[in-house]
């Protein structure tokens, strides 16, 4: 399963001294599993702004370190900048990356916000997403009259901290305060134009963002401002929400630009922002010839964009992620200007392990030196899954073959919805390839616990069962997954491309083999379960997929006979 990962951004009121920054930004990574991303630093401002990312429970205690450590270091009474500021730690939103909701992010702000606020005794204000009334959803409100008016705005009832201490005491006085919130990710991205003309840039922008443009009679831009009651100048909306844009000249580039911060990308995703770009600046007579993201992004931006633009093309989506990210980048032009680097600027690569000894990772001449080698893993059940992910392969392949055959426009979509369903019956069962590896050295390393003491020996058997029910566990989902993923071989010998029909069988010959051999491996470990009653309701979950998957090998192979039939 997918790692929950949420990004913490905050801001310290330091951007000059090096030897605090560096004391404070590299504490975050004392906690195992933080990746630290970024320290932008800024000198006017005295401000660093610090990105890391991790699971949510390694996040908060990283946070909470790094506004601890800023809390000792600076002291605000001293502190003169240029930005806004109301504390050592200024603000510190969280924001979901992947596999986590708003609503579990927020709880994790509220969480953190509890703890500075008890143990640190910094008084909190939670904005945006964390807000506990409408006021402090703005954090221009929550930090308005900055550290010099915080004293006053303690005393203000309206204003009482959600956390912390409500009086300006001494120690108030060196922290200040901080505000703590949950936010979606924001986007900085950039589009570039066949133009040096800012105003032209700056017209399409309009035409995009929230704010759009001022009104003024008879729609031309030499009319009169149009205002309402107030005075206030009327808007005309633009046709994203959650978009901000303006034009501007790139001197390095030699182009005009529009620079957009989508502050949503839910509301206003970033493929869309570019396709109706393209559209409003075409009507305007220019082009679009690229565009560049600013910073890192969550992989999900890609793969919506890539699955978006395959779509349009009437294409398979059943293909490999690094494919349809490289679709992305293609169709915005993320590498017209320079080279794109997705190890290097998606959030969820820059934090993968890429580890040479995982089985995965190894080339095909590689794994099976390994696999003949002395070492007793990968073993059976290693290539059981890795069997099983080649058969789901093939289905896919045909899938994908059938989506694209010359004449059956009309069918891409049934065999994409295939293909998809294919190539994630794949990537678990390579997942699997590593875990049942994984499963074998946790016995391992169970038998070689001490065992002097009556105490250590209880330890050590528990740990050898637990590895044990692992171990089993393991194989037998590889079995379920395979037998599952033989759905799409069936389907695809029933109706796809005829001139790769056999490739489906061969699919669903290597399936039903990963079946029968991860059925060995559970076998093997159940002997050595205590828990008996277990025991035997997996070995019969076991010889049911085992008739199941031979009884529609059969069928497969039966139907791809007949169609192949001189």
């Amino acid at each position: 399963m997918s790692k929950k990962l949420i990004e913490c951004v905050p801001n310290i009121s330091e951007g000059r001294d090096l030897k605090k920054i560096n004391e404070i930004s590299s504490i975050v990574e004392t906690i195992e599993g933080i990746k630290l991303l970024n320290v932008d630093k800024g000198k006017a401002t005295n401000r660093t702004v610090i990105t890391f990312v991790g699971e949510p429970e390694k996040v908060i205690e990283a946070a909470f370190l790094l506004i601890e450590k800023a809390q000792e270091l600076i002291d605000m009474s001293k502190h003169f900048g240029e930005h806004p500021r109301m504390g050592a730690t200024d603000v510190c939103p969280l924001v979901p990356i992947s596999n986590i909701s708003m609503e579990e992010t927020t709880q994790w702000a509220h969480k953190l916000a509890s703890r500075v606020g008890s143990e640190l005794n910094i008084p909190i204000y939670c904005y945006e997403n964390a807000a506990k009334e409408e006021k402090r959803i703005n954090l221009a409100n929550c930090r308005s009259g900055e550290y010099e008016g915080l004293e006053k705005k303690l005393n203000d009832s309206n204003w009482k901290p959600d956390y912390g201490p409500i009086k300006f005491n001494e120690s108030v006085a060196k922290s200040g305060a901080t505000a703590i919130g949950a936010r979606d990710f924001l986007v900085a991205y950039n589009i570039n134009l066949n133009t040096t003309s800012t105003r032209r840039a700056n017209a399409v922008a309009f035409d995009i963002r929230e704010a759009g443009r001022i009104k003024r009679e008879g729609g031309k831009i030499t009319g009169k401002i149009i205002k309402d009651n107030n005075g206030e100048p009327k808007r005309e909306p633009g046709l994203f929400k959650s978009v901000k844009g303006i034009g501007w000249y790139i001197e390095e580039y030699g182009i005009a630009q529009i620079s957009y911060n989508l502050t949503n990308i839910h509301i206003a995703p970033l493929h869309e922002v570019f396709d109706k770009t393209c559209e409003r600046a075409t009507i305007r007579g220019m082009r679009v010839t690229g565009s560049e993201l600013v910073g890192l992004v969550p992989k999900k931006v890609l793969i919506d964009a890539g699955k978006y633009f395959l779509k349009k093309q009437n294409r398979s989506l059943g293909i490999s992620e690094k494919e349809i990210i490289k679709i992305a980048i293609k169709t915005l032009g993320l590498d017209e200007l320079t080279p794109f680097i997705p190890n290097e600027r998606i959030i969820e690569y820059m934090l993968t392990d890429n580890d040479s000894s995982s089985l995965v990772n190894m080339n095909l001449t590689n794994f099976a030196n390994e696999t003949s080698s002395e070492s007793p893993a990968p073993g059976g059940g290693s290539i059981s899954a890795y069997c099983g992910a080649m058969g789901a392969a093939l289905g896919t392949m045909v899938a994908n073959l059938s989506a694209h055959k010359r004449g059956w426009d009309d069918k891409w979509k049934t065999f994409s919805n295939w293909a998809e369903k294919g190539i994630k019956y794949q990537n678990e069962l390579l997942r699997l390839v590593d875990e049942d590896t994984m499963a074998f050295n946790k016995i391992m390393e169970a038998f070689k616990l001490p065992k002097g003491s009556e105490m250590e020996k209880i330890k050590r058997l528990d740990a050898i069962q637990k590895a044990t029910k692992f171990a089993i566990d393991t194989p037998y989902k590889v079995m379920k997954t395979a037998y599952d993923s033989m759905e799409v071989m069936k389907t695809m010998s029933e109706i796809g491309n005829p001139n790769s029909i056999t490739d489906a069988a061969v699919g669903a010959i290597c399936a039903r083999t990963a079946v029968y051999g991860a059925y060995l491996n559970v076998k093997i470990n159940c002997k050595d379960l205590d828990d008996k009653e277990y025991v035997n309701k997996v070995l019969k979950d076991c010889q049911s997929l085992i008739e199941k998957s031979i009884t529609l090998e059969k069928e497969i192979l039966k139907t791809t006979e007949k169609k192949i039939e001189l």
